[in-house]
């Protein structure tokens, strides 16, 4: 089996296990939260990556993967912003209307493609902007319901937004720029999030229910749910890495309105939620999105591969002609500032790692 082939089969493994994963947390927490009435969404999360953390050790302790120590400084502002990220669409969810909150999710993408555009010079081409659109307008649709404004909701939203599309890019960035693998990141990560959620979540969640966490009876039902939430939850933060790492952060967020429909479709069927023509519809055409979109994608990735695998031979060839070469070089010593082809090189080939300085602080 060739690299290419392995590849493919491990990004659709990742795939899957975040859908199955993330659905079925949704429905443990669904149960939790509106059945046995436990609504402290924050603290919930801190409990979710504790217990994450510690499976990661164990993991470690076994040799399941391989400790890769880096930069301190990536790590904790990266983890510290996640955890930033999850408190602040926690009090947008509480501070405004469903389907205002539904609008800031939706907004997600659009602005991961703008940061990518302004500060990592990536191209989306127009075939994946119209794909986005559509799954964009289906998702809005089947979800989207009341828009009521307030000002201290939007700017919360609005925070909510940024810190997360730049905690989603941060995933992507980090791992290929420090060569970790999603396990490794997310071991490293793990605490730093945890903390700053353990620290914040009952106050956030005391602000947004009038209810204080440590007060709420814990009886055997409501202990049997949490633990199987943190159980499932292990499942999901590392199918989030492991997609962001593997894809990007614009597809991961593709894939988190999937899983939005199926949550909508699993409610309709098994917990007879309410659901109208105007859901169905939503479904659909958000369907229809990402299958566009994914097709889009795989073409312009074989398209790609291609290009790359033709350039090869040529690069080979001009490699062995001494006339070729030296013509090349003098082109690199222009561009490089007479100081050698290396150095061209390096500023022409890799401008988007360099402006990952900025997030390290």
């Amino acid at each position: 089996m060739s690299e290419g082939q392995k590849f493919q089969l491990g990004t659709i493994g990742a795939l899957s296990l975040s859908v199955v994963s993330s659905v079925s947390i949704v429905i443990c927490n669904k149960a939790l939260i509106s059945t046995l009435g436990f609504t402290f969404a924050t603290t919930l999360t801190s409990w979710h990556l504790l217990v994450t953390f510690c499976s990661l050790h164990v993991a470690l302790w076994m040799k399941m993967f391989e400790h890769k120590p880096f930069d301190p400084r990536a790590v904790m502002g990266f983890g510290i912003l996640n955890g930033i990220s999850i408190g602040l669409l926690n009090l947008s969810l509480g501070f405004n209307s469903v389907g205002f909150y539904q609008m800031t999710k939706l907004a997600i993408i659009p602005c991961t493609v703008l940061l990518e555009t302004l500060f990592f010079r990536k191209k989306f081409s127009r075939k994946i902007q119209f794909s986005l659109t559509i799954l964009l307008l289906g998702v809005g649709i089947a979800t989207v319901t009341d828009l009521q404004l307030n000002m201290l909701g939007s700017v919360l939203s609005l925070l909510a937004v940024i810190t997360t599309c730049v905690a989603q890019i941060m995933t992507n960035t980090i791992q290929k720029k420090f060569k970790v693998s999603s396990t490794q990141l997310l071991y490293q990560s793990c605490p730093y999030q945890a903390i700053t959620l353990f620290v914040t979540g009952p106050f956030l969640d005391g602000l947004l229910t009038n209810q204080n966490v440590f007060a709420f009876k814990y009886t055997s039902q409501v202990v049997f749910f949490i633990v199987l939430s943190c159980m499932i939850s292990v499942s999901v933060n590392f199918s989030t890495f492991l997609v962001i790492g593997k894809t990007s952060p614009v597809t991961y967020q593709v894939l988190g309105h999937l899983k939005t429909c199926l949550v909508l479709a699993f409610g309709y069927v098994l917990l007879k939620d309410p659901f109208n023509w105007r859901n169905i519809l939503g479904i659909m055409v958000a369907v229809i999105g990402m299958v566009v979109y994914s097709y889009f994608c795989s073409v312009e990735t074989q398209q790609k591969a291609s290009e790359t695998s033709t350039q090869l031979p040529q690069m080979k060839e001009s490699e062995k002609d001494p006339l070729i070469a030296a013509e090349n070089g003098s082109g690199l010593l222009s561009d490089g500032g007479g100081v050698g082809g290396g150095v061209g090189v390096q500023k022409t080939a890799a401008p988007v790692w360099n402006s990952n300085k900025d997030f390290q602080a």
